[in-house]
């Protein structure tokens, strides 16, 4: 017979520590998330919705919105599928300089956004090591050298969702599945990549969500050109300077709410999708 033991309290009675502790989080999250995220909205319909839609359908602000979400799923794209390859080989495979491969992918992570741009033109611009074995073809300031940037910058992401339950997964099922004659790719395939929705979901989610607000890298790469290689953020910086803040706003609105959109989805959806790989 189960038997239900009563959690523990420090203290009897009304315990002041909870209402405390969570007006100081909500607290000290008002001033620094809330407002700023609230004074966007604010402030972008204050002049009524004819002139939001009016700055959100600019055919700049178009261009730009459109170019980030090309370049943000392209970046993503690969960076899910090397993520997913990396976790594999380093939590199935030991040797020699294992743990410099996996510092070498989580560097980005550590390295300024401007630092990151600076050495992608050093790389590839038209005196670059490699940009010079391009024979005259200009990488830089294309949506090619966005995309560039977007995958340096975002690189450990996914890796960093999916390796840890690599790590963690049990290897019975794959061991089953080799004694019955399935190739190693039929095992990867069937019974491996099923229990990794999640983390491909919440790595892919990540990394896109990261890559659709890049800034300090992009605005270096692209030359940040109105209607060519302007993107999203690099939108909102122009604008702002240009004095331009309600068209500024009306882009700031959009990636707010698809921050909003993805980050709600990473949370309720993996758990969800991680159920379901557990139950076949």
């Amino acid at each position: 017979m189960a038997i239900k033991i009563a959690s523990i309290r420090h203290v009897r009675g009304f315990d002041i520590a909870r209402p405390v502790s969570i007006g100081v989080v909500l607290g000290l999250m008002l001033p620094l998330v809330l407002l700023p995220m609230l004074s966007i909205f604010i402030y972008g319909t204050s002049k009524g919705l004819g002139v939001f839609w009016s700055s959100l359908v600019a055919p700049e602000a178009i261009f730009a919105l459109k170019l980030s979400l090309f370049t943000s799923f392209w970046a993503t794209a690969f960076n899910v599928i090397f993520g997913l390859l990396a976790a594999y080989v380093l939590s199935r495979y030991d040797f020699w300089g294992r743990n410099a491969v996996i510092v070498t992918i989580s560097l980005p992570t550590a390295i300024p956004t401007a630092v990151a741009g600076f050495a992608l033109l050093l790389l590839w611009g038209p005196y670059g090591v490699l940009g010079r074995l391009l024979n005259g073809v200009q990488l830089m300031f294309t949506a090619y050298a966005i995309i560039l940037a977007n995958i340096f910058v975002t690189f450990p992401l996914a890796f960093g969702v999916i390796k840890p339950v690599f790590d963690t997964m049990s290897r019975s099922l794959e061991e089953a599945s080799a004694t019955i004659g399935a190739t190693r790719w039929q095992t990867f395939w069937y019974v491996t990549l099923p229990s990794l929705r999640g983390a491909i979901v919440g790595g892919a989610l990540l990394t896109f969500a990261r890559a659709v607000g890049e800034f300090g890298s992009t605005i270096l790469v692209s030359g940040n050109l109105a209607g060519r290689t302007q993107t999203a953020p690099l939108y909102i910086f122009a604008k702002f300077n240009e004095g331009q803040i309600e068209a500024a706003n009306a882009i700031a609105i959009v990636l707010a709410l698809l921050s909003f959109v993805i980050f709600s989805v990473l949370f309720f959806a993996r758990d969800w999708l991680e159920f379901e790989a557990q139950e076949k």
